[in-house]
């Protein structure tokens, strides 16, 4: 592919990434990516979030290309406002390994995506939401079932997220593939799932590969997506295990991360 821009593809994550910690995107961050587009790259968001929790921030920006959201579980297009893929939990398998992970650890907080343009986020007794996202709450346990889902979220009320991931993924990796976040956000998904199947996916639509590819991050669960990028920037804010794999570190999230990248390849492109 011939481009002003020496990647094609721009993936980033949304949460400790894109975002600032007031979950709004800098005029300048806004700006590198516009120019970096304008070069001829193409920007997919790639995020842990189901779609009913990223579609107002795709708006915001006025985004209107590919998303990759629910952990690489479903490709949305933002223009369109419409699901092109989804994959959803196999609810029996996810009821063995939420029972695997209990027998080692004691009970747990749950919560789920629901699969969908519009799935809710169904939140049980004791467990707790990040910031101010809608949710629906639960208190029979069948709810949690009675329909598809993209994955289920535990908390545990002593084990730090990394004790948590690390037990669940002991207890239930045969079954499940786990996945760590953020900050109190430890999730179940589909066996094999994460986000560099969903990225792949969506950079096939635009044909373009893994070696066109920068991304950038912030947590565990974009270890995968860094293992398939040809270039990998975790942000300053970034959890070790990431910061460990990644090809180079930027400023924090609040401190325009990805702007500084961008701008930096910009300017060193004739």
């Amino acid at each position: 592919m011939s481009t002003a821009f020496p990647y094609g593809l721009i993936a980033t994550d949304l949460d400790g990434t894109l975002l600032r910690s007031d979950d709004t995107i800098s005029v300048r961050t806004r700006e590198a990516l516009a120019a970096a587009t304008a070069a001829g790259a193409a920007h997919i968001v790639v995020t842990g979030r189901a779609v009913p929790w990223t579609r107002h921030i795709l708006d915001d920006l006025g985004y209107e290309g590919l998303a990759v959201c629910g952990q690489g579980a479903q490709v949305y297009h933002a223009g369109e406002h419409r699901l092109l893929t989804s994959v959803t939990l196999d609810r029996q398998l996810a009821g063995v390994a939420l029972a695997k992970i209990e027998a080692e650890v004691g009970p747990l907080f749950l919560a789920a995506s629901r699969d969908g343009l519009d799935g809710e986020v169904l939140v049980g007794p004791g467990y707790a939401v990040t910031g101010k996202l809608p949710s629906t709450p639960f208190s029979d346990a069948s709810d949690l079932w009675s329909a598809p889902l993209n994955k289920i979220y535990i908390q545990h009320p002593e084990l730090s997220d990394d004790e948590l991931a690390q037990a669940a993924s002991e207890a239930a990796g045969g079954f499940v593939t786990v996945a760590m976040a953020g900050a109190g956000i430890v999730e179940l998904l589909p066996l094999g799932l994460s986000k560099a199947t969903g990225l792949s996916i969506a950079a096939r639509r635009l044909g373009l590969k893994a070696a066109d590819t920068i991304a950038f991050g912030d947590m565990p669960n974009d270890i995968p997506m860094f293992a398939w990028a040809a270039h990998s920037v975790a942000m300053a804010n970034a959890h070790k295990d990431l910061k460990a794999v990644a090809d180079e570190s930027t400023t924090s999230n609040d401190n325009d991360g990805i702007a500084e990248v961008l701008e930096r390849l910009l300017n060193t492109t004739d």
